[in-house]
Formats: C-alpha cells, sequence, structure tokens
C-alpha cells in the first residue's frame, strides 16, 4: 500500500508541476508517463486489500520497474551529461520493483487429489 501511494503521491505531482509550468521544458512524455504511474499507483493501493486477489497486476509493475530501471540505466550510460539523475531514477525504481517482489504473494500451491 505504501508503494502505491508513494507512486500516486510523486506522479501526481510532478504531473502538475509539469502542466503548470509557463514553459514545460520535458517535452510532451514525461506528463504522459506520470498519469500512467499514477494510475498504477491507485490499482496498487486497491490490490493490497487482497493481493493474492491482484497477483497479475503486481506482477506487471514489478517487471514494469524492472524494464523501466534497465532503460534508465542504459540511457545512463548514453548520455553522460544526465548520468546522474538517470542513475538516482533507475535505483529508485529498481528499488520499488524489488520490494513489490519481495513482498508480492506467493502462488499457493494447488492440492492435488486422488
Amino acid at each position: 500500500m505504501v508503494l502505491g501511494l508513494l507512486a500516486i503521491v510523486t506522479n501526481i505531482s510532478a504531473l502538475v508541476t509539469s502542466l503548470l509550468a509557463l514553459r514545460p521544458t520535458g517535452g510532451t512524455t514525461a506528463p504522459m508517463f506520470y498519469t500512467i504511474l499514477a494510475a498504477l499507483g491507485v490499482f496498487l493501493v486497491l490490490a493490497a486489500r487482497n493481493p493474492s486477489a491482484y497477483r497479475s497486476l503486481i506482477a506487471y509493475a514489478i517487471w514494469s520497474s524492472f524494464g523501466h530501471t534497465a532503460v534508465m540505466a542504459l540511457m545512463a550510460i548514453q548520455l553522460p551529461n544526465k548520468r546522474g539523475e538517470l542513475l538516482a531514477g533507475a535505483a529508485v525504481t529498481g528499488l520499488g520493483a524489488v520490494l513489490l517482489f519481495v513482498l508480492a504473494p506467493r502462488k499457493e500451491p494447488s492440492l492435488v487429489t486422488s
């Protein structure tokens, strides 16, 4: 639930800041990305009530975060002038993915009856 709330707050604040800027410098991609992540945060908060029922949503959050982390790490190699912020973002996103992975509910073994 905490990671979901964190996703909502950080992305909504970044979205509002981006939209209220008189001259946006981040282009059009960032605000759209913030919206997607904030929506994912809302659903992660809802999934916290019954995580076993939302394993696929949690798995999506984990694997998309790992993918995002990998892309940010590669971009840090390609863009030396933005290396610090990209590596910091990759570390935060990667940490979130690891925490979700560790805390995600495991699939319950099915009982085999004969």
